[in-house]
């Protein structure tokens, strides 16, 4: 493993955790949020942050997108919900926990089929009866006669493994494990669809139950991701998928604190601490996203879809129109606002 991966990944996840940027009011869930938007958006789905963000908490549809992409989204959102549940549970892996996570990430896009094997019905988590290719030049999986007993000794190495790590400081080791348990599932394809959501969803529900920040694999990487995944299985070594992992958390992370900190440096001092988010893009960028998406709203409503007060979203409001971002059209009850080009 490259050593100078490893100690960066430690430097900059204890600057991190020093700035206490997880501690923000609701961090978590929009740290969540933005999870679940990058691992469907790298299969097709279109639906942008501030969407789920409004579908998740308001129930309201994002406009242009498919029921399927959006049904996609929330079934992932309570797929991730219920891995978290058993990952504080520290719940043993088992085939049936994983064909249970399963149906709930294909609960509304899986579909039934009917093959000379008999039929399974992937939206009740149901083991491949098929074989499956993947990729440009359709790569072959493993035959499906071998899926069940090769998930079986996946749980049974990852329950061993987890047991030893839970009680260890070792952050890297932690981190090794549910990287290569991403790779094995992605490796054994149990299900006909959704082993790339799967896949992300059980290396996160891993570092959560090991006490680590979640990785977030972001859209725009979906191409390096897929060749690290290729080049492990053609060298038959971790190595590959493992340093682009490593190198895709370091990246993230840098970017979150330096967002934040420009965020801090450009709020104004406060007698009164101001209960500002935190997530993967600073207050004024989301709160743009939002106009994008609304500019209709007023202060309160902002408030409520940013997860912060009315008061921040007036002061951001006005320091965007001081800076010549936006612009008022109207008056304060009727009008909108505007993005200038």
């Amino acid at each position: 493993m490259n050593q100078e991966l490893t100690h960066r990944l430690k430097e900059i996840l204890n600057e991190y955790n020093s700035l206490g940027i997880v501690k923000q009011i609701d961090y978590q869930k929009f740290y969540l949020y933005s999870i679940i938007t990058h691992s469907t958006a790298i299969e097709g789905s279109t639906v942008t942050e501030i969407e789920n963000q409004l579908l998740f908490d308001e129930g309201i549809s994002a406009k242009g997108r498919t029921i399927q992409e959006q049904m996609m989204n929330l079934d992932l959102k309570m797929a991730y919900e219920q891995s978290m549940i058993l990952a504080h549970q520290h719940t043993n892996f088992s085939v049936e926990m994983l064909k249970g996570l399963s149906a709930i990430v294909m609960k509304n896009t899986g579909s039934i089929y009917n093959t000379a094997q008999g039929s399974f019905d992937a939206s009740k988590g149901d083991l491949r009866l098929v074989g499956v290719t993947a990729g440009v030049g359709g790569r072959s999986y493993m035959n499906y006669m071998k899926v069940p007993s090769k998930l079986e000794e996946f749980c049974k190495n990852i329950n061993i493994h987890r047991q030893h790590l839970l009680g260890n400081d070792d952050i890297i080791a932690k981190y090794l494990l549910s990287f290569e348990a991403h790779y094995q599932l992605v490796t054994i394809h149990p299900w006909v669809d959704g082993n790339g959501r799967m896949a992300r969803l059980i290396m996160n529900h891993l570092q959560y139950e090991l006490g680590l920040l979640p990785v977030k694999i972001l859209k725009e990487d979906k191409a390096e991701y897929i060749q690290a995944l290729v080049d492990s299985q053609e060298q038959e070594s971790y190595e590959p998928f493992n340093s682009f992992m490593l190198k895709e958390h370091i990246q993230n992370l840098k970017k979150e604190i330096e967002e934040y900190i420009k965020t801090q440096a450009i709020d104004p001092i406060k007698t009164v601490p101001d209960p500002i988010n935190v997530s993967s893009d600073p207050i004024k960028e989301r709160l743009i996203d939002a106009i994008k998406q609304d500019n209709s709203l007023n202060y309160a409503e902002y408030g409520r879809l940013l997860g912060v007060s009315e008061a921040t979203i007036k002061r951001r409001l006005s320091e965007l129109k001081k800076t010549g971002i936006i612009i008022r059209k109207g008056s304060n009850k009727t009008g909108h606002w505007e993005i200038k080009q």
